[in-house]
C-alpha cells in the first residue's frame, strides 16, 4: 500500500511538475519558433550541397587523373604516342569549325 502524503509533500510534488512542464514548455517555444526552424533548414541544406560538392569534386578528381593517366606515363614523361593523334584530331576539328564559319559568312 502507498503511504500518506503530506500536503507539503503534495505541494511540493505539485511544484516539481510544474517546473517540468515549464521547462518541457519552453523547449518546445524553442523548437516552434520561426528563427529555429528557419536555422535548422538552412543546416540541412548546407549540408547537402556540402555533400554534393564534395561528391562532385571527387568525381572530377578522379576523372582528371584518369585523363592524365591516358596521357602522361607513371614516370611523369608525356606519352606522345597518345598526345599526337589527340593534338591532330583537335587541330582537325578546329580547321573544319573554321571552314564552316568561313563558308557561312560568305553566303
Amino acid at each position: 500500500m502507498s503511504e500518506a502524503r503530506t500536503p507539503a509533500q503534495i505541494e511540493a510534488d505539485i511544484r516539481s511538475r510544474r517546473e517540468q512542464l515549464a521547462v518541457t514548455l519552453d523547449e518546445i517555444g524553442v523548437r516552434l519558433h520561426p528563427g529555429t526552424i528557419v536555422g535548422d533548414a538552412k543546416a540541412k541544406v548546407a549540408s547537402a550541397v556540402d555533400r554534393t560538392a564534395g561528391r562532385a569534386f571527387v568525381a572530377v578528381n578522379r576523372t582528371v587523373s584518369d585523363v592524365k593517366a591516358q596521357f602522361v606515363g607513371e614516370d611523369g614523361a608525356p606519352r606522345v604516342e597518345r598526345i599526337v593523334p589527340v593534338a591532330l584530331l583537335a587541330v582537325g576539328l578546329v580547321g573544319l569549325l573554321a571552314m564552316s564559319s568561313a563558308k557561312k559568312r560568305r553566303d
